[in-house]
């Protein structure tokens, strides 16, 4: 009897291994299968500490010191545009756009009339007043960072 019981626990035993790994390969592969059709994003720009300030009202700035006026600057993923709405309000955009940011030579300029801003290499085009999606393959705004003018600098962070 006592033969039969110790056969029994260690079948038991040997089957519960073998369950406690099945499940285990079952779980991961669902993970991995899971994670492989996660579809990049297609606004995912690396986040980048920005945060400096400037003068717009000096001639260092110029195309600054009017309203509609623009500057390209240094910082963010693939540089900044600074954009004047009025007296008081600027707009920074990321130059990087959300299509192809990554990809080699891509970056996004201000077109001819000053209105719009175009992907270099995808032809996304945006509008300079809120940098929303106008056409093109871009699915989703550019990148804004946060803006503050106390009338004499302006502060551009995120």
């Amino acid at each position: 009897m006592l033969y039969y019981d110790l056969k029994a626990i260690f079948v038991k035993n040997r089957f519960m291994k073998k369950s406690k790994f099945y499940f285990l390969a079952l779980i991961i592969s669902l993970l991995a299968i899971q994670t492989s059709c996660i579809k990049k994003d297609d606004n995912w720009i690396p986040n980048v500490y920005v945060n400096f300030q400037i003068n717009p009202n000096s001639t260092e700035y110029i195309n600054l010191n009017i309203i509609g006026g623009y500057e390209y600057l240094y910082g963010g993923v693939k540089g900044i545009i600074i954009y004047r709405e009025d007296m008081e309000n600027f707009r920074a955009y990321d130059r990087a756009c959300p299509f192809d940011y990554d990809v080699h030579g891509s970056s996004v300029v201000v077109d001819s009339s000053g209105l719009i801003l175009v992907d270099t290499l995808c032809g996304s085009k945006f509008i300079i007043t809120d940098g929303s999606v106008l056409e093109g393959p871009a699915k989703r705004g550019l990148k804004q960072y946060r803006t503050h003018y106390n009338g004499e600098y302006l502060q551009v962070y995120n």
